[in-house]
This record gives structure tokens, sequence and C-alpha cells, in this order.
């Protein structure tokens, strides 16, 4: 493993559904938790959501993951996600900024986190969304509170202004870490370890690109070359010449 890999402080979460990709990053010591949603879950053909739960949870017992409730009420909400809490101690309870009509989760994650339920704020895109969700989990228990930087850059923003003032307002309460979810690039990843945000979560197939961190650039270079002229010839691809080009190149 690349050196750049190894002293990073930023912790990676594997980001997916797919449990086959799961069992595999389990063992990936760069891996150190996981974050699953309902949109990952729905594109990986999953559709007993407890089912999965528990399988991953066979595959995963004992680094941090994260589950999410998929009610739009907030009584409904409340009571998923206590049964998604028992599932097991390093089960965090992942729980959207607001419900579909805009109203605030604030006082929901503020019951549960005192409640001791770990939590696991998520779908915020802006530092007054941070502001409310530290407000809702001063004092209690561990959680993490998810700013979709990928999101914001997508936008034509750039997220790491938002991420850097995120990290100082996570400061006065130790038990709440900062993720930088839905990450672009692996570039990423340096950005978020740079800035002192201390956890970054990456789809598989962003995970599978880690090897080529810290490659000569020209030896990348020629290996793109030769990727371009192996995929020309395996297509079979041909030019007639030109008439006038040929007699040009005969004179």
């Amino acid at each position: 493993m690349h050196n750049r890999l190894t002293q990073l402080n930023v912790k990676v979460f594997a980001d997916g559904a797919d449990i086959a990709g799961i069992r595999a990053l389990r063992q990936d010591p760069i891996v150190k938790g996981f974050t699953t949603n309902p949109t990952l879950m729905r594109q990986a053909g999953i559709s007993d959501y407890e089912a999965f739960a528990h399988e991953v949870l066979s595959v995963v017992p004992d680094l941090p993951i994260s589950f999410e409730v998929f009610s739009d009420d907030f009584d409904e909400m409340y009571a998923q996600a206590r049964q998604i809490a028992s599932w097991g101690d390093n089960v965090y309870v992942k729980i959207p900024i607001t419900n579909t009509e805009g109203a605030s989760a604030g006082p929901l994650v503020r019951t549960l986190s005192r409640e001791g339920v770990k939590l696991n704020v998520t779908a915020i895109l802006t530092l007054e969304q941070v502001d409310l969700s530290m407000d809702a989990l001063a004092g209690g228990s561990p959680a993490y509170v998810s700013v979709f930087a990928g999101r914001i850059a997508d936008t034509g923003r750039d997220p790491v202004p938002v991420m850097t003032s995120a990290v100082a307002a996570l400061s006065q309460e130790p038990q709440v870490e900062l993720i930088w979810a839905s990450p672009r690039e692996l570039l990423n990843i340096f950005q978020a370890d740079q800035i002192g945000c201390h956890v970054i979560t990456v789809t598989h197939e962003m995970l599978k690109k880690l090897s080529t961190v810290g490659r000569d650039l020209e030896q990348f270079s020629l290996e793109t070359v030769r990727m371009f002229r192996r995929d020309a010839v395996a297509a079979g691809f041909q030019l007639t010449p030109e008439r006038a080009a040929v007699s040009a190149l005969a004179n």
C-alpha cells in the first residue's frame, strides 16, 4: 500500500450496498467503517431491508456501519431508529436533516441522541444545517455529521471552505465526527485529510482506484497510450486512405 494511504488521519468508510463488495472490503485495512442508504440498497436490488442489514452485520460485527431510516413521519422515524439501533453496538442510525417537506429533524435527533442512540445526521449541504445538527447532538451519544461535499461541488461551489468551517464547528463536541460524504475523486480523500476531517465515505468503485495513488505520471501516461492502442486494435478500427493523402505521402 502506498505511503500516502498508510499515513492518512482521515478514516475511509466504504459506501455501498453490494454484499460481495462489503465482504471483500472488510479485509482491506484502509477501510475503517461502512455506510449504506436506501438509494444504494435499491440499486443493489435489496428488497428485504432487515435481512440485508443482518447479513451485513454478520460480515461487519465490529466496525462502525450506518443504516438509514426511510419513513417521512418523525414519530415513525423514531420507532425505526430505535429498532435499527438495537441491531448492534456498532450501528449508527442515519437521520436526514429534514423530512421531504423540509421540516427540521433537529428535535428527533436531540431526543434519540439523549436516549443513547448513535446517529449519523445525513444529507447536509449548508453550514446552517451543520450548526442545527450540533445543537441537537450537543452532550449526546457518539455521532457523525455527513456533509455532502460532492453535491456541493456539483453546484459549482468549492466544498473545501465549507468542510473546513464544519471541522471547526464540531470541535466543541469530541463525540461527534465529520463525514466528507459523496466524494467525486480520490483527491477528495487527501483534501479531507488535510483539513482535519474525521471520515470520508468512498464508493466501492472509487476504492478500486486506490492502486493509482502515487503512480509515476510518465508511466501512467504510457499505460494510457497503450490502453487506447489496445482498444483500437481490439475493436478492429480501420480508416480507408484518402487518394489525395496517399499521393501526398508518395511524393
